[in-house]
């Protein structure tokens, strides 16, 4: 056997490579089509066909087999503690439920497409770990090439001084705010083709997707029911023929929360509804019904707070850019334009319970604010819709059933006909 000095660059920062590939970037890995391809185009991408965990609460290994070497760059994060593992784009062929279980240092982890030539492994882990061991080995001997990472246990203080600054916790608030994200290409297409579309714009954010599930409960993943939602409000509205509709998403793709923002701005939407399904932790007893947000500095009340936070987190859980781009921060400045947003968001939010109490179960509290990030272009009246709560029994019920979604939709859609109209009518145009 090769010496494996030949085959490995050992950790010593956070970027590392095999000796067969030149490192790179994630943002200079070559491109390729997110989109389900030809199972011959597929084979271009090397494959991961097996992972497994192996050790205890002090060390613990992962071993992921693949069927050629790859790069790789990895970082840690505090608040809740992770580990992100960058790679070139990979087809993923795990068995069922590979990364639903845990052992050791490591609670869980997921895995998908993050941009086109790219994917990412993210590791829950369940406290501060460091990477002490790190490298891909090449194929011999009958075994594939595997990647390995060990990982050691180790104090909070040693974990968060091992941070680069951007991602320590204790000084996100002083970080400059993130440059304005990349559009993805198809949104920028849809704004050329539409350009000469003098109708008013309505852009339909289903949330999560990709490596990010959302909440789950009985088998169901929010990202795949918001996003069943999402397209049944989309075919509603393009059937009435008055409205332009734009997705953020289409498919099980993950979409940073500046992203889908920078879309609704980019299209100079007139409306911003962000479809979600909220889970209560079971130490906080049970909730039920639609929830609709806006947004504010100030929470309306701690549930709204924890949603928010939560929500706000989404971008942390596929990681970051490790494009070396600073992580976002949450705060940003709101001026007069905005303040005017905020009057046509909360006139919506009122038009869309009225709406909706008479064809779907409402919150108790069904009209609350909070500081959700999704919810920021100054220039856009935007809500997001909690269309129910996936840990709630009678609401998973809803949440599957093809009537309620109907009912729900027809509402939903019967309410933004409203806000629009009424705006064409006063001022002429939405936009």
């Amino acid at each position: 056997m090769a010496s494996r000095t030949n085959r490995r660059v050992l950790l010593g920062g956070v970027l590392l490579c095999t000796a067969a590939l030149t490192c790179a970037d994630s943002s200079r890995l070559i491109a390729a089509e997110s989109q389900p391809q030809p199972a011959v185009v597929a084979a271009n991408f090397p494959v991961a066909s097996a992972a497994r965990l192996a050790g205890d609460g002090k060390q613990t290994r992962f071993i992921l087999d693949l069927d050629r070497t790859i790069t790789f760059r990895t970082a840690t994060l505090a608040d809740p503690y992770r580990l992100v593992v960058d790679v070139p784009q990979v087809n993923f062929q795990l068995p069922a439920g590979a990364g639903s279980g845990g052992r050791g240092l490591i609670k869980a982890f997921r895995y998908g497409l993050v941009m086109p030539g790219g994917s990412r492994i993210v590791f829950d882990l369940t406290g501060p770990a460091k990477i002490a061991n790190s490298y891909v080995v090449e194929a011999a001997n009958g075994q594939p090439a595997r990647l390995v990472l060990d990982l050691e246990e180790v104090e909070r203080a040693a974990f968060v001084a091992s941070l680069p600054p951007e991602n320590r916790p204790e000084l996100r608030p002083a970080i400059a705010e993130a440059p304005p994200a990349t559009v993805p290409a198809k949104a920028t297409a849809d704004a050329a083709q539409q350009k000469a579309d003098g109708r008013p714009v309505v852009v339909i954010d289903p949330g999560h997707g990709g490596i990010d599930n959302g909440t789950q409960s009985g088998g169901e993943s929010e990202k795949n029911l918001v996003l069943a939602f999402g397209l049944a409000l989309r075919d509603k509205l393009e059937k009435a023929g008055k409205y332009r509709v734009v997705m953020t998403r289409e498919d099980d793709t993950f979409i940073p929360l500046s992203d889908r923002t920078k879309i609704a701005r980019n299209q100079k939407a007139a409306l911003f509804v962000s479809i979600h399904a909220d889970a209560l932790p079971r130490a906080e007893g049970d909730a039920q019904g639609a929830t609709i947000y806006t947004l504010s500095d100030k929470a309306s009340d701690a549930e709204a707070q924890r949603l928010a936070d939560a929500e706000n987190r989404a971008d942390a859980i596929a990681g970051f850019n490790l494009a070396e781009e600073p992580t976002d921060v949450a705060d940003i400045l709101i001026d007069l334009t905005q303040r005017e947003t905020r009057t046509f968001s909360n006139r919506f939010a009122r038009l869309l319970m009225g709406e909706m109490k008479s064809t779907v179960r409402m919150h108790k509290h069904p009209l609350k604010s909070a500081g959700f990030r999704v919810l920021k272009a100054p220039d856009v009246p935007s809500v997001l819709v909690e269309i129910g709560y996936v840990s709630n029994k009678g609401d998973l019920e809803h949440l599957v059933s093809e009537g309620w979604r109907s009912r729900a939709v027809g509402s939903m859609a019967q309410a933004i006909d409203g806000f629009l109209t009424k705006r064409m009518a006063t001022a002429g145009t939405p936009n």
